[in-house]
């Protein structure tokens, strides 16, 4: 284990700034709004923002929690370590997706830190963990890093939390070392396949969306699983291109009433573009197999399910393999729970804990 503290050297700042400044503009269709993609208004916009961004205030943020890195499986792996004051605290490992960061997390930590000693990582190929160097950081072996950094950090029972790449992460974190794992609470689960049995209207309608999602992936979910290497040299190269594809699923993906603001976008997109993990951050679609089959998880399951996230969990079919503690409809909140009602989302991870024992 290393001491770590962000300190993006000055250079790398000016270098965006002048990046920035010189921005090669598209053209684009009159009145096209959002019918082709993020509108050039909306990216001019931002790209004023992310000039003035203070990222200095950000880096103190982080600072003034404890951060460190160490390595697994041959990978550096950042995370950040705040224990409770509280001697019954839970340890909880948080896991981000994408096009998330650590960031994600920042507005629970006060949350949560009563109740639980909080290990936050970024996963390897995101943000100050680096660009992974070597075949194969699918899901599968992030969670087995998972468990490393758990042991490693002395934790022998512990909960695990995730939405997006994180839900599928902590769920496989369980399978991987289920006699640690005391439960794992989720805020994004799609549900899909062959189910004969009977759904009210509302559930059949659910499921309907998440065959068609199935069926009709996202275009970034089909390039990254063909050749993410192919993108990484436009958004390493360019910042708004960066900007631009990760700030579009941020206002597409997100419950309009609980807009994510800019200054929060931004601060995301710099965790990749400061580190260079675009490219290494893609290859996880690829790594972990698109579509490949449901995700095991034999240990309690809690599942938080928000009307404005992509899809919305089907519990029927959830039921069908899961041992579920704890479901619960929020009222509002989309795909960034932890960004969008981080309150909501902190009282529903702690009633679910509150339900499970953290002795063996």
């Amino acid at each position: 284990m290393n001491e770590f503290s962000v300190h993006v050297p000055q250079a790398d700042l000016d270098d965006l700034h002048d990046r920035l400044a010189r921005t090669r503009w598209p053209d684009e269709l009159p009145g096209a709004g959002w019918d082709y993609g993020i509108p050039l208004d909306r990216v001019r916009q931002l790209a004023a923002a992310w000039e003035k961004l203070d990222w200095r205030a950000h880096e103190d943020r982080l600072n003034a929690y404890p951060q460190f890195t160490t390595t697994i499986d041959g990978e550096n792996v950042y995370f950040l370590h705040i224990r409770s004051a509280s001697p019954d605290a839970t340890p909880l490992i948080l896991t981000h997706g994408w096009p998330g960061s650590v960031v994600e997390f920042l507005d629970l930590i006060p949350l949560l830190t009563d109740r639980f000693h909080l290990v936050i990582p970024a996963i390897p190929g995101f943000g100050f963990s680096g660009p992974t160097r070597s075949r194969g950081w699918g899901q599968q072996r992030v969670a087995q890093a998972w468990a490393t950094l758990m042991a490693r950090l002395g934790y022998e029972r512990y909960g695990a939390q995730g939405g997006d790449w994180g839900s599928g992460i902590s769920r496989l974190l369980a399978a991987a070392a289920p006699s640690n794992v005391i439960g794992v609470h989720i805020n994004f689960m799609p549900t899909g396949g062959a189910y004969d049995g009977p759904l009210s209207p509302s559930d059949q309608a659910r499921l309907d969306k998440t065959r068609a999602l199935a069926a009709n992936r996202h275009p970034h979910q089909i390039l990254f699983a063909a050749t993410p290497q192919t993108m990484a040299y436009a958004f390493t190269d360019s910042p708004v291109g960066q900007m631009a594809f990760l700030a579009e699923k941020f206002r597409a993906w997100a419950d309009p009433a609980h807009a994510i603001p800019d200054e929060v976008v931004l601060t995301d997109v710099m965790h990749y573009w400061i580190t260079r993990t675009a490219g290494s951050s893609s290859r996880l679609i690829k790594e972990s197999g698109l579509g490949s089959g449901p995700i095991p998880c034999p240990v309690p399951l809690g599942v938080a399910v928000l009307p404005q996230d992509i899809v919305q969990s089907v519990r029927p079919l959830v039921d069908l393999r899961h041992d579920v503690r704890q479901w619960t409809e929020f009222p509002s909140g989309g795909h960034f729970a932890a960004l969008e009602v981080p309150e909501l989302l902190a009282a529903d991870i702690t009633s679910f804990f509150a339900l499970l024992p953290v002795g063996a």
